[in-house]
């Protein structure tokens, strides 16, 4: 059985992470990083990374997101490539397809979309 714990991105604390959208912030544009990055409000637009991103429970994100691994625990509507990993928590729900090497749905997920696994 596949084990949560074996997700190092779950063993992230909130201090690795340079930047934190929090909860009582709305942000409309484009987000571009290279250090793990965390979005605990909402984001609209797209959002382009090189490393890791965390969409926490509570969140929203409508936008195109391009990153290294993803980590959906609210909910997001726009296409997912993630050049590793997406992974949806049973809190989280995504609208929209997704393209990575690996791909997790926990039960009690949502998922809308096409899904496509590229080596």
């Amino acid at each position: 059985m596949f084990d949560v714990k074996d997700i190092d991105l779950f063993d992230l604390e909130e201090e690795a992470f340079d930047t934190v959208i929090e909860s009582d912030i709305a942000f409309t544009g484009s987000i571009r990083f290279a250090k793990p990055f965390m979005i605990r409000g909402k984001v609209k637009g797209s959002i382009d990374a090189t490393s890791d991103l965390v969409i926490d429970s509570g969140a929203s994100v409508e936008a195109d997101i391009k990153a290294l691994r993803v980590l959906v625990k609210g909910k997001v509507k726009g296409n997912v490539a993630a050049k590793k990993m997406v992974f949806v928590t049973a809190t989280g729900s995504l609208d929209g397809d997704i393209t990575a090497e690996q791909v997790v749905l926990e039960p009690g997920s949502t998922f809308t979309g096409k899904c496509t696994m590229v080596k």
